[in-house]
C-alpha cells in the first residue's frame, strides 16, 4: 500500500480557486492510479476525479467536470486537484485515494481504492 497525505484545503469565496495536493510514499506511486473523493456533512463520500499511473487518462464527476482538474507529477509522488469557480456545494472533506486496479471509467467508487489518506477540508462560503 502507499501512504497519502493530502494538504492545501481552506476557506474560499464562491468563484474562487483552490489547489489540492496529496503526497505519496512509497517507491510504486507510479504503479497507482489516483483518485480525489469528496464527503459533505450528512452525506456520502463521492467520487470527485481520478487520474490513470501515466495521467494519460482522467475521469470527473459531472458536477466538477470543466471547473475541476487532476493531474500528478510522478517525480514527486504527488497528485493535485485544481479547483476553479468553487461553489458552496463544493464544501466537502476532501480525500486523496489510491488503486492498483487499471483506470478505467467504471473506477469510481470508494471500495475500488485501497488506499486512503485522511483528509482536507474545504470550506466555500457564499
Amino acid at each position: 500500500q502507499v501512504q497519502l497525505v493530502e494538504s492545501g484545503g481552506g476557506l474560499v469565496q464562491a468563484g474562487g480557486s483552490l489547489r489540492l495536493s496529496c503526497a505519496a510514499s512509497g517507491r510504486t506511486f507510479s504503479r497507482y492510479a489516483m483518485g480525489w473523493f469528496r464527503q459533505a456533512p450528512g452525506k456520502e463520500r463521492e467520487f470527485v476525479a481520478a487520474i490513470s499511473w501515466s495521467g494519460s487518462s482522467t475521469y470527473y464527476a459531472d458536477s466538477v467536470k470543466g471547473r475541476f482538474s487532476i493531474s500528478r507529477v510522478n517525480a514527486k509522488n504527488t497528485v493535485y486537484l485544481q479547483m476553479s469557480s468553487l461553489k458552496p456545494e463544493d464544501t466537502a472533506v476532501y480525500y486523496c485515494a489510491a488503486t492498483s486496479s487499471p483506470l478505467s471509467a467504471s473506477i469510481k467508487a470508494v471500495p475500488d481504492f485501497g488506499s486512503w489518506g485522511q483528509g482536507t477540508q474545504v470550506t466555500v462560503s457564499s
